[in-house]
């Protein structure tokens, strides 16, 4: 019977504030969109640098002039350097197909680049990227090189940017969480309010403080459930849409966003907005709302 009274009130308080209702729960989806997606964010990127770091090479580039003695010798000390674990050579010709392939989607680049313009090279694959200095400091004033580039310096500055949007959303996903918790909090003050006669009447027949306040706090944690779902769904269809869909061409750059990130933001999401709304409902109950 109590349980059955506790969730009829729900259901009325619900329906009785129900545009602030509304207001809250898109507030709390939107910012637990911005919450889940800095989170997937931070799980792609963390990914990605697994991925990419496995793969990163040295690429020595070789001057113009050089001559086949300095490139069969650069060739052969860099098979027996114990750093290395694999090297590549790769000649102009192969270069240019390669460019072509890579940016196939600029023909005007293309057009542009003139065969010649790409130097051969070594692309070394390290047994440890951290050894690049041991590596530049071997080779580095050799005849015929040019210059030898580190990848990994490369991809630093891409996932720098990566990390600046994830902090970028989850600033934006704890200000709109902000909004959502003054929401929360004004909604309860408003039915605690309305309800003031019948929370005084409870209490002169000794009603007990959860009794009544279990009422609001499930207000709260409804909306907060309801905010995450829509929140999931958003995130979802972006996943579906854009990440499988406009993004797909950039699969070379970008590691897929597995499903099974996705649906663990489902109840991760749902845990924080419905444990987060408790939380201030009940300290809303019992530090400004004398019931």
């Amino acid at each position: 019977m109590r349980a059955k009274y506790v969730l009829s009130e729900v259901v009325t308080g619900l329906w009785r504030n129900v545009t602030m209702t509304i207001a809250m729960m898109i507030t709390m989806a939107v910012s637990l969109t911005m919450l889940g997606a800095s989170l997937l964010l931070f799980m792609q990127v963390n990914s990605m640098k697994t991925f990419f770091y496995d793969k990163i090479e040295v690429s020595i580039f070789l001057k113009n002039d050089v001559t086949e003695p300095q490139r069969t010798a650069l060739q052969s000390d860099l098979k027996g350097d114990p750093l290395v674990q694999t090297v590549i050579y790769e000649s102009r010709d192969t270069a240019w197909q390669r460019f072509k392939t890579q940016f196939k989607d600029a023909p005007d680049l293309v057009n542009a680049t003139k065969p010649d313009s790409l130097p051969e090279s070594f692309r070394v694959k390290l047994k440890d990227a951290q050894k690049f200095q041991s590596i530049y400091d071997k080779y580095g004033a050799r005849d015929g090189i040019s210059e030898i580039v580190d990848q990994r310096k490369l991809l630093g500055k891409v996932f720098g940017i990566l990390g600046s949007m994830q902090q970028l959303a989850l600033v934006v996903a704890v200000v709109q969480g902000l909004a959502a918790l003054l929401l929360v909090a004004n909604m309860i003050q408003i039915a605690a309010f309305s309800k003031r006669r019948e929370v005084a009447v409870m209490k002169l027949v000794g009603a007990s403080n959860w009794f009544i306040q279990a009422p609001f706090v499930l207000e709260a944690v409804f909306a907060g459930v309801i905010g995450a779902l829509f929140a999931f769904g958003t995130l979802a269809l972006a996943k579906l849409f854009l990440i499988d869909g406009s993004l797909k061409s950039l699969a070379n750059l970008l590691t897929p966003v597995p499903w099974s990130n996705i649906l663990l933001m489902l109840p991760l999401l749902a845990l924080i907005g419905a444990g987060v709304n408790a939380i201030t409902g009940w300290i809303t109950l019992r530090f400004y709302v004398r019931v």
